[in-house]
């Protein structure tokens, strides 16, 4: 049937690739290889119909056949598909069986684990709870403690505030006495030394009003003096007689020599 098929096939390559004939619908073709096609094609029918009346033939033995096997393959089908199912169904109990046996375990393990948690928690809090009592206890006893001892602290350290209160007191009168003493010392000092100056300066112009007035006294018998004497000898710083020169022993018999 191919071998047709495949004659047409060429057949109608070569028409359509034929030059045409100018001004018609026609076309010139090679006879040769027409014929030599059509011959390949009555030669390929006979057998191709043998075989197509062969399977017309034994169409309702090949249906039969298929039906056959259909039914062979829909029976196989469904033993294995029952038997897939009762694996299925097998393994399926099988795993929730252990399933199960996995859930009651861990279950089990669970609970235990809970119950020892719960124990331990039970155990800690009450471990906690006495070393928060007892700390609390021991807190308490240390804050009494410490209450008591500021409290004798404080109480200690107002004595000390109120005896050092005295003693600052007692220091500041005593620092005033002191003061006062010292502003009466000063006052009497310079009393002391205002007296010394003034006595002393008092003596010193007793002093130098004796002084001027010998001074002036002698300077008055100088100038009298010169009047009246004559001139002597004088000789080496010295006069060799009284007529009223100056004396022998070298003094000038003025007020100057009363104030050496």
């Amino acid at each position: 049937m191919y071998r047709v098929f495949e004659s047409l096939d060429a057949l109608v390559t070569i028409v359509e690739e034929a030059r045409s004939v100018p001004m018609t619908s026609n076309c010139v073709v090679p006879r040769g290889d027409v014929l030599e096609l059509l011959d390949d094609v009555r030669e390929a029918i006979p057998g191709e119909m043998d075989d197509a009346q062969d399977v017309l033939d034994r169409r309702d033995e090949v249906v039969s056949e298929a039906d056959r096997e259909a039914e062979e393959t829909r029976s196989a089908a469904s033993s294995e598909a029952e038997e897939s199912l009762a694996n299925a169904r097998t393994e399926a109990e099988r795993l929730v069986s252990e399933a199960q046996e996995e859930a009651a375990r861990t279950l089990a393990e669970a609970r235990h684990e809970a119950e020892r948690a719960v124990a331990e928690g039970r155990r800690q809090y009450a471990e906690l709870t006495d070393r928060a009592r007892d700390e609390a206890e021991r807190m308490t006893h240390a804050g009494r403690a410490a209450h008591d001892r500021l409290i004798a602290d404080g109480q200690n350290e107002q004595i000390r505030l109120a005896s050092e209160t005295e003693v600052v007191r007692a220091a500041h009168a005593e620092a005033g006495r002191t003061v006062d003493a010292a502003h009466a010392e000063s006052d009497r000092l310079r009393r002391e030394c205002d007296d010394y100056v003034d006595a002393t300066l008092g003596e010193l112009e007793t002093t130098l009003n004796n002084a001027l007035g010998v001074v002036g006294r002698g300077r008055s018998q100088i100038w009298r003096g010169g009047g009246q004497h004559g001139g002597g000898q004088y000789a080496g710083g010295r006069y060799d007689s009284y007529d009223g020169g100056y004396p022998a022993h070298g003094k000038s018999g003025t007020g100057m020599d009363l104030i050496d």
